[in-house]
């Protein structure tokens, strides 16, 4: 297969773009699709703060690459779960890339602010994707809000998008699903939530990780065994090589005919938001679900210490 832009061998093959890409134009095509979705979506301009949640996957890094390469103002967030093992491990990977570009860093440690995940996974009685994710997203915001970064920009790509679509889909979850797309406007104490690689591929953000030399976490989370998420990839992943082109179709139809259906619907019956009295961040009750998990679990340990004695 010829690159659809040089003529040279292509080493990509991308059936959906009916198109295909040698090592030097692939990066190109992966430009072209970060910058439009930002400027069809209005996600930022250069005369704005970034904050970029840096996990030491593929897509993260990928994408805190290319828009330094762009010239926006970035700065990287990761937070450190207290995994043992596998959170030193992402942390190293993205300390030595952002080291390596000459990026700025911000870390946050679950462990030291109290509550690691293994201790979430020990005290608290629901699923611990569930619990990780919300903490994870509660303080993505904290720190973009009280940090006054502008916007804060995901790694999330086509495939995550679509499977998450799906599975409030099946549920018909209709809070989430008036939040689905990769812009959700700054409100009611919550920054501004971008993701600038909705139109690529997992295959696609891996390749330019590849292409750019870029290192990174792919080990699985030990935790993570068994996520319904997981499993709805590999169904849209059949699809799409069924029918090249399915999940593009799937999410750009919702976002131009299903999404405002839902929003209009959320505004209705949405609870007022307020600012946790503890620690300030929008909740519709007194204190945030994260406050209240936090004592929880200190509770539980503090108990489980006192009859170990």
């Amino acid at each position: 297969m010829k690159c659809s832009r040089c003529k040279k061998l292509a080493c990509v093959a991308l059936p959906s773009h009916h198109a295909g890409f040698c090592p030097e134009c692939f990066p190109l095509f992966f430009t072209r699709q970060v910058e439009t979705a930002i400027r069809r979506e209005k996600m930022f301009t250069k005369d704005e703060r970034i904050l970029v949640a840096l996990s030491g996957g593929k897509d993260s890094l990928g994408l805190m690459l290319e828009l330094k390469l762009q010239g926006y103002d970035v700065t990287g967030l990761h937070i450190d779960l207290g995994i043992p093992d596998s959170s030193y491990k992402a942390r190293k990977k993205v300390e030595n890339f952002c080291d390596a570009q000459d990026l700025k860093l911000d870390v946050f440690e679950m462990e030291k602010w109290g509550l690691p995940v293994c201790d979430i996974k020990e005290h608290v009685d629901r699923p611990v994707c569930a619990v990780c994710g919300k903490m994870k997203r509660h303080h993505f915001n904290r720190i973009a809000r009280e940090g006054g970064y502008d916007a804060l920009a995901t790694g999330h790509n086509l495939d995550d998008e679509v499977a998450r679509l799906f599975a409030n889909t099946l549920r018909w979850d209709t809070a989430y699903l008036s939040d689905q797309g990769p812009v959700l406007p700054a409100a009611d104490g919550f920054v501004r939530k971008v993701k600038p690689l909705f139109r690529l591929t997992e295959f696609e953000t891996a390749n330019y990780a590849f292409l750019k030399g870029i290192e990174i976490h792919s080990d699985p989370c030990p935790y993570s065994s068994g996520a319904s998420f997981t499993n709805h990839k590999e169904l849209w992943g059949e699809l799409e090589y069924r029918s090249p082109g399915q999940k593009f179709q799937f999410y750009q139809g919702f976002l131009q005919r299903g999404k405002q259906a839902f929003a209009n619907l959320e505004k209705e019956i949405g609870a007022e938001l307020k600012p946790c009295k503890e620690c300030g961040s929008p909740t519709s009750v007194g204190r945030c679900s994260i406050c209240r998990i936090k004592e929880s679990v200190a509770t539980k340990k503090a108990a489980a210490t006192v009859e170990g004695l």
